[in-house]
């Protein structure tokens, strides 16, 4: 009787055992692997893993481009052309008021002609469109596997946050956890989202096209990811 007593006790702590584990993965599933951002789109950020982080930040140091800092913003207007399953252009008034070092980082990097070529690799319906992985994200020599988790290797920039809430046409700057992440990565809102206001960098507003960011390929309803051949900005110049 005391040894099936004990066989019961262990079968019992064993069930408990495998229970907590199933717990945890289940956890891990709700998460988006890649991002290590919720799947139901409540966040916004850069797309860093550990991995992903060694690979984009390893060699900053060896960067000219981290010792040069962005020009002060005195854009006026960033034009995106899409192609894909959306085609048209996309116009977004900067607020170089409201984020002077997120704007001159978009506008530099547009001026470099960094951003042509960049896949929207995170569409989520009714959410957002994120686009601007220049390191990863790119359709011709990039890699779409780890779109999301690059970077500019120029450094991550201090958080601009503002009073202006993140309603439908508004675009902010795509972060790591850190509120002092951003880099590189934006998106644009599909509808008004109020858990992110004064949580991530304002830089501007579509003032023309929006029904063409409507109309860009959409990715899985629970994480965005954006499978096969996503939509991408062929072209994103900054006009006075």
């Amino acid at each position: 009787m005391r040894n099936a007593l004990i066989a019961f006790a262990a079968l019992a702590l064993a069930a408990v055992a495998l229970l907590f584990w199933t717990h945890e993965n289940e956890e891990a599933i709700e998460t988006n692997p890649v991002s290590g951002t919720v799947a139901d789109g409540s966040d916004v950020s850069e797309e860093r893993g550990e991995d992903a982080e060694a690979r984009d930040g390893s060699d900053m140091s060896d960067n000219e481009a981290v010792a040069q800092d962005d020009d002060p913003a005195t854009a006026g207007d960033l034009e995106i052309v899409v192609a894909g399953q959306a085609n048209g252009k996309i116009v977004i008034d900067l607020l170089e008021d409201v984020a002077p070092k997120a704007v001159a980082r978009i506008t530099r990097l547009a001026a470099e002609g960094r951003y042509d070529g960049v896949a929207f690799h995170r569409v989520m319906e009714g959410f957002m469109a994120q686009t601007g992985d220049v390191q990863y994200g790119l359709m011709e020599g990039g890699n779409m596997a780890m779109a999301g988790t690059g970077g500019s290797g120029l450094p991550d920039l201090e958080a601009e946050f503002s009073d202006i809430a993140f309603e439908r046409g508004v675009v902010g700057m795509a972060r790591k956890p850190d509120p002092d992440s951003a880099n590189s990565q934006f998106f644009i809102m599909y509808a008004p989202a109020p858990h992110l206001d004064g949580q991530y960098t304002v830089i501007g507003r579509v003032t023309e096209g929006m029904e063409v960011v409507d109309l860009i390929k959409k990715g899985a309803a629970r994480s965005g990811r954006v499978t096969g051949r996503p939509d991408y900005m062929k072209s994103v110049t900054v006009t006075e």
